[in-house]
């Protein structure tokens, strides 16, 4: 487990999931929920901690199957990501919280924020596409952009390419070079290397193919209006996520704008954490 100043580590029985839960800050602040995204865990946040937890009580639980919560067999679409949240909360008291969210975390973020408006008061996603893609000829011949969740899809071969020794840092590192160090790859990487989480990175990637992206190209949320106040941060060197693939929000949500970062990759938290922390706080105290 890696270790950052002021965060303590307890594991909560919430939904029937034994989630891990790292947190910061006092335990009377305002509550601040942070979801990670693959392939990373609750140590995504470490440069985010010393600036919110000054004032703010943070919540940094590891998704299902990856970090320390516990490995499932089903329950990675992105939806039920989102009401493991909200078991979390309950099991918790808390009623509602500001969101920050990044890749996987973020995706689960916004349908958080349209299942279940009522507990959250301000959302931060970054580098994620939102539920209302534009339908476009663009679209479909970019397509190709997400080449790079093939090698996990496969049910035998996924969880092979998942754990094998340096797959992950690869990819972590090719975003942008000289973002993280040996020690934060290491980190990040280990866990995936246990054969169980291995197999959690496949069911990511697979429910997405079978189930989420379906739902998104069928228009499922636009029957959903977001109206929790949200500001999404974009780093513009995204492989996957090109700006242009981040506009047509517009009819779908009450307060929503995108703030482009430039020369930053898809890992915005790891490469921007004082950025990142500081237009939460602007957003959270503009209230």
């Amino acid at each position: 487990m890696p270790h950052v100043d002021g965060v303590t580590h307890r594991t909560v029985e919430a939904g029937g999931l034994r989630a891990h839960l790292a947190e910061a800050g006092p335990e009377d602040g305002p509550p601040i929920l942070m979801l990670h995204g693959w392939p990373q865990h609750w140590y995504e946040w470490r440069g985010l901690v010393p600036k919110l937890s000054e004032s703010y009580r943070l919540l940094m639980p590891d998704l299902r199957g990856l970090g320390w919560t516990e490995v499932t067999e089903g329950g990675y679409e992105k939806e039920n990501l989102a009401r493991d949240q909200i078991a979390l909360l309950d099991v918790l008291g808390i009623d509602r919280v500001t969101l920050i969210g990044h890749d996987w975390g973020g995706y689960a973020g916004f349908l958080l924020c349209l299942l279940a408006p009522g507990r959250i008061e301000r959302f931060i996603p970054c580098n994620v596409i939102h539920p209302w893609p534009k339908p476009s000829g663009r679209g479909l011949l970019n397509s190709w952009r997400m080449i790079y969740q093939v090698p996990m899809l496969a049910p035998f071969l996924g969880p092979r390419v998942a754990r094998k020794r340096g797959f992950v840092k690869a990819f972590i590192n090719g975003s942008k070079k000289g973002v993280f160090s040996d020690e934060e790859l290491e980190a990040f990487e280990a866990p995936l290397r246990e054969p169980a989480r291995a197999r959690a990175t496949s069911h990511y990637y697979r429910t997405f193919q079978r189930h989420d992206l379906p739902l998104l190209l069928r228009g499922h949320w636009r029957a959903y209006r977001l109206t929790v106040p949200t500001r999404l941060l974009l780093g513009t060197g995204d492989f996957a996520i090109p700006p242009w693939l981040v506009e047509g929000y517009e009819p779908y949500a009450d307060d929503m704008n995108v703030e482009l970062i430039p020369d930053t990759g898809h890992f915005v938290v790891d490469a921007q954490p004082e950025l990142v922390a500081q237009r939460a706080l602007d957003f959270i105290e503009s209230r």
